[in-house]
């Protein structure tokens, strides 16, 4: 398993606006011990930078104080490529949304600590988050690295990446705005190729074949670093809304 696995429901509606429903979701949320640190992050982090679907949609040029280039990262499992992108990257405002609450303290933790201004957190359902709370045309980029891959045939209804759920992020996404996605699994990443091929309003940034190098903007994780020591690849999706 990797480090970081996406947290959505991949059922959408087909709709002039997707909105979200009841239907299989592409995570299952694991009970988990809480470090003091992730309690801390959750407890009294939480107050001042995390989110809610419930407040409805974000005017997020008030929520950031500032007009800036903005991105959404779903399922960040621990939060360290998060962290480690809001801090290289100030000029950039970030979103993360996971489901589970460890990674969620962690990230929160983290980002006090760090005094990072530039990053906000749901813990709640990324297509409520994305249908009910994130402006149409408003996003830089939305990254998906390493989602469950859902390898067993039977379970592929669960896979976050489904026409209804790109269609619905190039609502989200500026024109030129990118969809930014990451895998381990070769089929996986076919399959995320063979979507996108048939997903109207978007184009392959690739410029030979359907996946790029990884980019410097992308961090290198632990399991990556350790993956490649064992000769497991990793794809990169790169996607821009027309």
């Amino acid at each position: 398993m990797t480090d970081n696995r996406s947290s959505v429901d991949p059922g959408i509606p087909a709709s002039d606006e997707p909105r979200p429903q009841r239907g299989i979701k592409s995570y299952v949320l694991r009970a988990g011990r809480m470090t003091a640190a992730q309690n801390r992050g959750l407890e009294e982090v939480w107050p001042r930078l995390g989110l809610r679907v419930a407040d409805g949609p974000l005017d997020l040029d008030a929520l950031f104080g500032r007009r800036a280039p903005r991105v959404v990262e779903i399922g960040f499992g621990m939060g360290a490529s998060l962290i480690e992108q809001a801090e290289t990257h100030p000029e950039t405002d970030f979103i993360g949304i996971e489901v589970h609450a460890p990674g969620v303290g962690k990230l929160l933790d983290e980002a006090d600590k760090r005094e990072l201004a530039n990053l906000r957190v749901y813990r709640e359902d990324a297509l409520e988050v994305l249908s009910q709370c994130i402006p149409e045309a408003s996003l830089d980029g939305l990254q998906l690295f390493f989602p469950d891959p859902w390898p067993k045939k039977k379970h592929h209804k669960r896979r976050i990446v489904r026409p209804g759920f790109v269609e619905l992020v190039r609502t989200r996404l500026k024109p030129g705005g990118t969809l930014h996605m990451a895998t381990d699994w070769q089929a996986y990443a076919e399959h995320m190729a063979e979507v996108m091929a048939a997903a109207p309003g978007y184009r392959n940034t690739a410029t030979e074949g359907d996946y790029v190098v990884r980019p410097g903007f992308r961090p290198l994780t632990k399991f990556e670093r350790r993956g490649a020591k064992l000769g497991h690849g990793v794809w990169d999706l790169i996607f821009a809304r027309d």
